[in-house]
C-alpha cells in the first residue's frame, strides 16, 4: 500500500471522525458503536482511508491494537483538523445569530443625556459580547443619510424627523418636556409652569428647519398651548441652548434629562402640561439582513416594550 495517494477523490471529514473515534476507543466494535454505524462499514471506511491515503494507519499484523507511525501522526493531524472544522461551524453558526459581527451607531447627544442610549447599547454589549460596536455623535439628518447610503446601521434620534421611505424608526423612550428658564425669571421660583405664561417669551431652538426636530417640537407644544412662539434657531444643542439662556438671550424647552447639564444661571421646572413630551427613536434600514444589525433591533424593540409596561404601571 506504500506509495503516493491516487489524484481520485480525497478523503472528507467524516474519514477523519471515524479514524480518531477508532484510534481513542482502539477497538472497532465500541468505535462503530459510538459513532453510530455498523461496524463492517466502519473497518471498510477506514480501508478506504488507508488506500487515499496512500499508506497503513493501523498495525493489523498482531491481535493488539496498534497505530503505525504514519497513524500517530495522522491521528494528531486529524484532531487539529477536526478542531479547525468544528470553530468554522461555530463561528458560522453564532454570525448567524447576529452573536459576531459589527455594527455602526449613530446618535444625538441628547439621548446620551436620556440615557436610553447607554442602557440599549450595554445591554446589547451584555448579550452579545463579540459584536464590535462603532459608536458616533453625529446630527439627526445626517444620520438618516448614512443609515440610507449603508454607511451607519442605526441613529438614536429626536422625531419630528423627515425620514426617508427606506429607513423605519421605533420608539424607545418618552421623556417629559422641561422650561428652560434664567435664575432670575419671574417663574423660575415655581414649581411647574403654565406654558401658556411663556407666550410672550423668545424661545432658542436648535438651528433646524422649522418642519423637523426640536425646533418643530417646540413650535407643536406652544401651538397646542394657544399661541405661535417666537423662535430663534440659533443653537447647535441642548447645551449651547442652555447657555444662551443663562446669559439671557431667551427661554427654552428641552427635554427634562437635559437638566443633568447642571449649567450655572438656569433652571429646569415641569411643565403644567403633563402630555408634552420628547421622544427618543432608533432608526434603522428597512428589510435589513444583516444578522447582528437583526439582533440589535430585536433588543430594541424588547426593551421598548418593556418601558412601555413600566410606564402602564405593570411589572413582570
Amino acid at each position: 500500500m506504500n506509495g503516493r495517494p491516487s489524484d481520485g477523490p480525497s478523503f472528507e471529514l467524516r474519514h477523519l471522525r471515524y479514524f480518531v473515534a477508532v484510534a481513542e476507543e482502539r477497538n472497532f466494535g465500541r468505535a462503530a458503536e459510538r459513532l453510530g454505524i455498523a461496524q463492517p462499514g466502519l473497518s471498510q471506511q477506514i480501508a478506504s482511508l488507508e488506500t487515499l491515503v496512500g499508506t497503513r494507519l493501523l498495525d493489523r499484523s498482531r491481535r493488539l491494537f496498534r497505530l503505525t507511525l504514519a497513524g500517530q501522526v495522522f491521528l494528531t493531524e486529524a484532531r487539529k483538523t477536526l478542531s479547525q472544522a468544528d470553530a468554522a461551524l461555530a463561528a458560522v453558526q453564532r454570525a448567524a445569530r447576529g452573536e459576531i459581527g459589527r455594527i455602526s451607531i449613530g446618535y444625538v447627544a441628547s439621548a446620551a443625556y436620556a440615557g436610553v442610549l447607554t442602557e440599549l447599547v450595554s445591554g446589547f454589549r451584555n448579550a452579545f459580547p463579540e459584536v464590535d460596536l462603532v459608536m458616533i455623535e453625529m446630527e439627526m439628518g445626517r444620520q438618516l443619510d448614512q443609515i440610507v447610503e449603508g454607511a451607519l446601521d442605526f441613529g438614536f434620534i429626536r422625531p419630528p424627523a423627515a425620514v426617508p421611505r427606506s429607513v423605519q424608526t421605533l420608539t424607545v423612550l418618552s421623556e417629559p418636556l422641561a422650561a428652560v428658564l434664567p435664575v432670575h425669571h419671574p417663574l423660575a421660583g415655581d414649581e411647574k409652569v403654565d406654558l401658556d405664561g411663556l407666550a410672550n417669551e423668545t424661545f432658542i431652538t436648535p438651528n433646524q428647519p422649522a418642519d423637523v426636530g426640536f425646533r418643530r417640537q417646540t413650535i407643536m407644544a406652544c401651538k397646542a398651548a394657544g399661541f405661535d412662539p417666537i423662535i430663534e434657531p440659533i443653537a447647535g444643542d441642548f447645551t449651547t441652548i442652555a447657555s444662551m439662556v443663562g446669559v439671557g438671550l431667551g427661554i427654552a424647552l428641552a427635554p427634562l434629562s437635559t437638566a443633568c447639564l447642571q449649567l450655572p444661571g438656569i433652571v429646569y421646572r415641569r411643565l403644567q402640561q403633563g402630555d408634552v413630551s420628547s421622544e427618543i427613536a432608533v432608526a434603522f434600514r428597512r428589510n435589513e439582513g444583516a444578522p447582528a444589525v437583526g439582533a440589535f433591533i430585536a433588543h430594541c424593540r424588547t426593551e421598548a416594550a418593556r418601558q412601555a409596561r413600566l410606564a402602564a404601571g405593570i411589572s413582570h
